[in-house]
């Protein structure tokens, strides 16, 4: 397939005005200006007064956990049983025939991070996957598992309060994630000596499995990192001393009081994930909230993208949560790679998604107008590949 006369932003480092994209087996194969020697054939796109834009990525969702119109029988998104469960996954969890699937790939979002709620201190893994794809989650998967998922602040506070049981405060919330961490620590060590005693005089008994652990070793090695739920600055601030106490890596999710504590996360050097900006005020912990947080957060230099929280807001609107962000004072430009390139990075996908470049995924939305427009759509929707409106 080849996409011609098409302007062409790539969220990387060159654009073109007049450009085009050729995909092979579901991939992007070359990226250029048109020149006499790119000749179309039948069945390519002609993509004159048309902009070519990576498929948006949404950094933090919940999509496919609460199943659309229905109540109890598809909330799958959170197991308030246990303030502690690391060991679940959100693979198990999500529909995929959910059709705010289907709704998202019609607005442009091809891809999209989902896991479960910030009822438990720790929730479980979250994973990266496209919006269409196939019937069965395995097919749609990009990686998984791309985080932890931990949650401090009022939600855990609020579920457990009325099971009369920890945590019902912000010191019992932080007090049982560094537990599990502590716990996590220690089998790794007792692991790693039972492996070097194997076939030694001294040959240490096996550990006893131990699945929250077993979820958290990707987190301590490195190889993953902590998401964590935080509005309120004092939060954001208890979820940096734990990560910096156990040496992770980490993304700060949602970060409503970021604008009050902007040159300190910047020094940090953390990404964040902003959002829902489409909101009220709906809880004590929201009352800092405004649109301007995307853009004081930018301008102080801290790493950036925008989120739905879907299904607080619905998946479709991705690009009008990034458009308020513009009317709150973010570059344009900033915000489309907020739900593009900087997600993709965030969630370390970015090697397959999140810019027109070749060799990555062919997710591409085509527009005739402003995609951070309200009232416009997009023409085209390839996923993989594949024409999907």
């Amino acid at each position: 397939m080849l996409i011609y006369n098409v302007k062409i932003f790539t969220a990387a480092d060159k654009d073109y005005e007049r450009g085009y994209i050729k995909i092979q087996d579901g991939k992007i194969a070359e990226v250029g200006e048109m020149t006499a020697d790119v000749i179309p054939a039948e069945g390519d796109i002609n993509a004159e007064g048309l902009t070519a834009y990576p498929g948006f990525i949404d950094c933090h969702t919940h999509i496919g956990a609460w199943e659309d119109g229905l109540g109890f029988e598809g909330d799958d998104g959170n197991e308030m049983t246990d303030p502690a469960t690391p060991n679940l996954r959100a693979i198990d969890m999500i529909n995929p025939l959910d059709r705010c699937f289907d709704e998202a790939a019609a607005a442009g979002v091809t891809s999209v991070v989902s896991g479960m709620g910030s009822a438990n201190a720790l929730g479980g893994t979250f994973l990266a996957m496209k919006t269409a794809g196939g019937k069965r989650i395995d097919s749609r998967i990009i990686k998984q598992p791309i985080a932890v998922k931990f949650a401090l602040g009022e939600n855990p506070k609020s579920v457990y309060k009325d099971k009369d049981c920890a945590p019902i405060t912000r010191m019992a919330t932080a007090a049982i994630i560094r537990e599990q961490l502590h716990k996590a620590t220690r089998y790794a060590e007792d692991m790693d000596a039972y492996f070097e005693s194997i076939g030694s005089e001294d040959e240490l008994d096996r550990p006893d499995y131990d699945a929250k652990c077993e979820a958290l070793l990707p987190l301590l090695k490195k190889e993953i990192p902590a998401h964590i739920h935080a509005h309120r600055a004092d939060d954001i601030f208890t979820a940096i001393r734990l990560c910096k106490e156990f040496g992770l890596d980490y993304v700060i999710i949602h970060a409503t009081e970021g604008h009050l504590i902007a040159q300190e996360l910047a020094e940090e050097g953390c990404p964040v994930v902003v959002g829902p900006i489409l909101s009220d005020r709906s809880k004590p912990e929201l009352k800092n909230h405004t649109i301007e947080n995307a853009a004081v957060l930018h301008k102080a230099g801290v790493p950036l993208s925008i989120c739905t929280d879907h299904p607080v807001v619905p998946q479709q609107y991705l690009p009008l949560s990034a458009a308020l962000a513009v009317r709150g004072g973010l570059d344009k430009t900033e915000a489309l790679r907020a739900i593009t390139i900087n997600p993709a990075k965030t969630a370390g996908i970015a090697d397959r998604v999140g810019s027109i470049e070749v060799g990555k995924d062919a997710d591409i939305v085509l527009f005739d107008g402003d995609p951070l427009d309200v009232q416009v759509t997009p023409k085209i929707v390839i996923i993989d590949g594949i024409v999907r409106k």
